[in-house]
């Protein structure tokens, strides 16, 4: 693992000429400059133009023919799977879990996990993520933390805890004493730190991998220090069946039992949810992540996300993991955000700009930041990246949202800044070097897939 070093300041960008898609409350569309200094935003169109002289431009990003957009919040990935990807398909969620992910996971070591933290980051930040919440692995969690670190992206981050259920290798199983024990090491070691853009977040499996105890455990350290609490609820039929077998009621009823709700709880899926549930979650303001791609190929359906957010739930996009997904790109989830609300719903559910703010400013109040990003204006952090709108596959012309979710894709991503600082230009990471994290994460897949004893 190596030493983290603060990244370098870079000074003042001035972001020229783009088509300026805000996410703010009037999504606002302007056209002309974003200028950011010391690593916020401080002024959009005009003005921007005006002030470049007085504010010691250093870096220019040409913009024209391109949205400049605010960077992706993603609130559910598994940046420990990244390294499997292609390795786990065609399963039910529990058997997904039992016969492939947990055997992956088991088989991590320090080096393997770093190297699938780093493609994850690597292929999050050139598909403009500015600012994910990772479920990790139960062991080697400092590997994740140091590569999010070096990433430049906000991150929150904790280890998965395990101490019990069906099917659990000896590799992943904990006590409760030691999961909560290392948690808490972790959230000393790291919330805080890289300048404030890593957060600990206490992540209890799901139901069926943890004891009560555990969960009470982390609901009393959160309320204490304030960390955000992330599990996975209510995903797939076959899941919920086991929970009503092993406990009498839904996991989210359980859950709110335990005290495992509230604002600063992040919970995977919500697919299952019943409308009793959800208007329960509103009231408390438990937030859910929506991870389409992810719920469509494990089958666990569709997420009623038009019905929810009109029950007042907060709600996010997320991609998952690599393995059910399979990729962590989130232009991926917003297009089948949109379409897969009109087919389960109507046509006029979740029109393109609203697809887009889910994935931006819902994931920025997912995650309780909504203050500081997910949209672009002024005061904010400098979370944004440019999207070029003017190839053959986006144009003539139209509605810059619709260009935006319908048309555009990770390929046209050409820049990409993240809490003030250029990690994407050119369409080419300045943070990892590409051929060293894709030539060490194909030789630690290997090495993984062989500990693993899973066939192939």
């Amino acid at each position: 693992m190596s030493n983290t070093v603060p990244l370098p300041r870079q000074g003042s960008i001035l972001v020229r000429g783009g088509t300026v898609v805000t996410c703010d409350d009037a999504h606002r569309v302007v056209e002309g400059d974003v200028l950011v200094e010391d690593g916020k935003i401080t002024a959009i169109g005009k003005k921007a133009r005006d002030q470049r002289t007085r504010s010691g431009i250093v870096r220019v990003i040409a913009a024209e023919g391109c949205a400049v957009i605010p960077g992706f919040v993603q609130g559910h990935v598994h940046l420990c799977q990244v390294l499997f990807r292609g390795m786990a398909d065609d399963l039910p969620l529990l058997d997904w879990l039992r016969e492939r992910i947990w055997p992956f996971e088991a088989a991590h070591d320090e080096a393997s996990l770093s190297a699938s933290a780093e493609l994850g980051l690597l292929e999050m930040s050139l598909s403009g993520t500015t600012t994910l919440l990772d479920m990790g692995t139960v062991h080697h969690q400092d590997a994740v933390f140091d590569a999010c670190a070096r990433s430049g992206l906000r991150v929150f981050s904790g280890k998965a805890m395990m101490d019990h259920g069906e099917g659990v290798p000896k590799g992943l199983r904990e006590t409760t004493k030691s999961s909560l024990a290392e948690s808490d090491r972790l959230h000393a070691r790291w919330h805080g730190t890289a300048e404030g853009r890593l957060s600990y977040a206490y992540a209890p499996r799901f139901i069926l991998s943890c004891t009560e105890a555990l969960f009470r455990g982390v609901v009393e350290r959160a309320r204490g220090n304030g960390a955000l609490l992330h599990s996975h609820a209510a995903e797939h039929p076959g899941e919920r069946e086991a929970v009503r077998k092993l406990l009498g009621k839904d996991d989210v009823d359980v859950l709110a039992s335990y005290g495992f709700e509230g604002k600063n709880t992040v919970l995977a899926h919500g697919v299952q949810l019943t409308d009793a549930q959800a208007k329960r979650a509103a009231q408390a303001g438990t937030r859910f992540v929506h991870c389409p791609s992810a719920n469509l190929k494990l089958g666990s359906g569709i997420a009623r996300v038009h019905e929810l957010r009109a029950m007042g739930v907060v709600m996010g996009l997320g991609a998952d993991g690599a393995p059910c997904n399979n990729n962590v790109d989130a232009f991926t989830e917003l297009r089948h955000a949109a379409l897969l609300a009109k087919s389960r719903t109507a046509t006029t559910a979740l029109p393109a700009r609203d697809a887009l703010s889910l994935a931006t400013r819902g994931g920025a109040e997912v995650l309780g930041i909504g203050h500081e990003t997910g949209s672009l204006e002024i005061g904010k952090r400098a979370d944004l990246q440019v999207v070029r709108i003017d190839g053959p596959h986006v144009e003539p012309g139209g509605d810059v949202f619709s260009r935006v979710v319908y048309a555009a894709s990770s390929r046209d991503v050409i820049a990409v800044i993240a809490s003030g600082r250029i990690v994407v230009n050119d369409g080419r990471s300045t943070v990892f070097d590409r051929e060293r994290v894709l030539s060490n994460a194909r030789a630690q897949s290997k090495k993984a897939f062989v500990r693993s004893g899973v066939s192939a």
